[in-house]
């Protein structure tokens, strides 16, 4: 969890409706690499930890009989039940709960996945409990974005939408630290994943890299989805400027590309995997 920082319900309130437009997807092919790393065989049981609208549980389901998603926001649970309806998962349920509620009564698993929130947790609790539900052998998967190196620009004609610009439009509304829920993350968000997993008890590391690169044109909608998906500028932040806001980084937008089309190069996946030993 972030240094100084506590969680609350408000975290990604009012962000679940736009997840599944404005966020980038995973790198093709993510799902059977990862299948392929941990020998899945449609046996066993997953765990999504902050699983939010199922970006990754969903596409994961059909290598497991059952697939278990957690999250606090019940909004995100319902946008997650809309997409397995959407797909025809039918091997899912979901579980409004923190990560530290665990385990929740929710038995043993195979695996246990974290996609970009296990920074969210009481990191040293939470990789305790989950190293007491996991079976002998099971194993842990931390799924990320590869920060480094970053996607190479994309080629013209289209631009690249304007990041640096709507950070600093974010800030200029919001202010100059980070926000998050009713707080804000003076330092960020913390890493050492490896060091907290590893004292939990977990073994055996292994780095798996998924390469991606495609290019994906994306539209000014897009752009303002991921903008409003994220927790840092959260519809509920903005409260009685949001409409304010949207104007702004609209014309933000239309002043970087006129003809509200944008292009972006899909970043690689980054899968680290740690086991629970055997008995």
């Amino acid at each position: 969890m972030p240094d100084g920082w506590e969680w609350d319900r408000t975290l990604f309130r009012g962000s679940a409706a736009h997840y599944e437009r404005g966020r980038l997807p995973y790198a093709p092919g993510f799902p059977e690499a990862l299948a392929e790393a941990l020998g899945l065989d449609g046996r066993g049981r997953l765990l999504d930890v902050g699983c939010g609208p199922g970006t990754v549980l969903l596409p994961m389901a059909r290598f497991f009989t059952e697939a278990v998603g957690v999250d606090p926001d019940e909004d995100m649970l319902s946008e997650a039940g809309r997409q397995a309806g959407r797909r025809g998962v039918t091997n899912a349920r979901w579980v409004a709960a923190r990560a530290e509620d665990l385990p929740a009564g929710l038995g043993a698993f195979r695996a246990v996945v974290f996609a970009q929130s296990f920074h969210w947790t009481d990191r040293d609790r939470v990789a305790a409990t989950v190293l007491e539900m996991l079976e002998p052998g099971g194993a842990l998967v931390h799924v990320s974005d590869l920060k480094h190196p970053l996607p190479e620009p994309p080629p013209p004609p289209l631009s690249a939408p304007p990041y640096d610009r709507i950070a600093d439009l974010v800030r200029r509304y919001l202010g100059p630290l980070r926000r998050a829920g009713q707080g804000v993350l003076v330092n960020g968000t913390p890493g050492g994943e490896e060091l907290i997993i590893e004292r939990a008890g977990f073994r055996n590391l292994a780095r798996l890299v998924v390469p991606a690169g495609e290019v994906v044109t994306r539209t000014t909608d897009d752009i303002v989805a991921w903008t409003f998906s994220r927790s840092d500028s959260a519809p509920h932040l903005l409260g009685d400027s949001l409409a304010d806001f949207e104007r702004d980084l609209r014309a933000l937008l239309e002043e970087t590309a006129p003809d509200n089309r944008f292009a972006e190069r899909l970043p690689a996946t980054e899968i680290r995997t740690w086991r629970k030993p055997p008995k």
